[in-house]
């Protein structure tokens, strides 16, 4: 069922940097979906080879931010966004992939337990962190775009414990350090961006995607 959710509600979003599903079905009693091809690899690898120029960073979290809010509009948030999830095509161009854990704000089928933690704890925000389900929301992804700015900006999500459950921990309870104090040159404007759209209290942080990327 939650397969399913997910093709159905990404077949909705027409974007060009939002992976694209062609085909939903189901052969011989197996549900699957077609997706377009997307050649280049992802975010995460693309990072651990090297860190992209300032210029670019920045025109990549405003490029994902605006796909997000396109998702956001039409009542779907990821809640797994994360480098491993952005998909890259040949000439470096970002793609959004992977909404199995995505939220319809509508009404999330019943197919998440109440106070469920779901996501990857590196990139969730404390709401998710807390279990908080009812306020998963736009302003959970905006987080998360936050913490992969962080990692552009830095080459390490804003918190990474010993293990899962300490991670959680760390996103619950602490605020991350500037990225100004873990890497020479960072700009104070993008500085800015990525510490209020990670700030703890969903509140805090900007009210769209669309104002992150403006």
């Amino acid at each position: 069922a939650r397969f399913r959710a997910e093709a159905e509600a990404v077949a909705r979003l027409q974007h060009p940097n939002i992976v694209q599903i062609f085909d939903i079905g189901d052969h011989a009693g197996i549900a699957y979906f077609s997706l377009e091809l997307v050649e280049g690899g992802t975010l995460a690898n693309r990072l651990k080879a090297s860190r992209p120029a300032l210029e670019e960073v920045a025109a990549l979290a405003a490029t994902l931010a605006r796909a997000m809010d396109h998702a956001h509009q039409r009542g779907i948030v990821h809640r797994d966004l994360k480098p491993a999830n952005v998909l890259l095509l040949s000439d470096g161009s970002p793609k959004i992939t992977d909404f199995g854990l995505a939220k319809q704000l509508e009404g999330d089928a019943g197919q998440t337990r109440t106070g469920a933690v779901m996501g990857t704890p590196s990139y969730m925000a404390p709401e998710q962190a807390l279990g908080q389900v009812r306020d998963i929301g736009p302003r959970t992804d905006v987080y998360a775009l936050g913490a992969i700015l962080y990692e552009l900006l830095t080459g390490r999500p804003p918190f990474r414990g010993a293990d899962v459950i300490e991670t959680l921990e760390m996103v619950r309870t602490q605020d991350p350090i500037p990225p100004s104090q873990i890497g020479a040159g960072v700009p104070r404007d993008l500085e800015t961006i990525c510490l209020k759209a990670l700030a703890r209290d969903p509140q805090q942080r900007y009210a769209s995607a669309l104002a992150m990327a403006n």
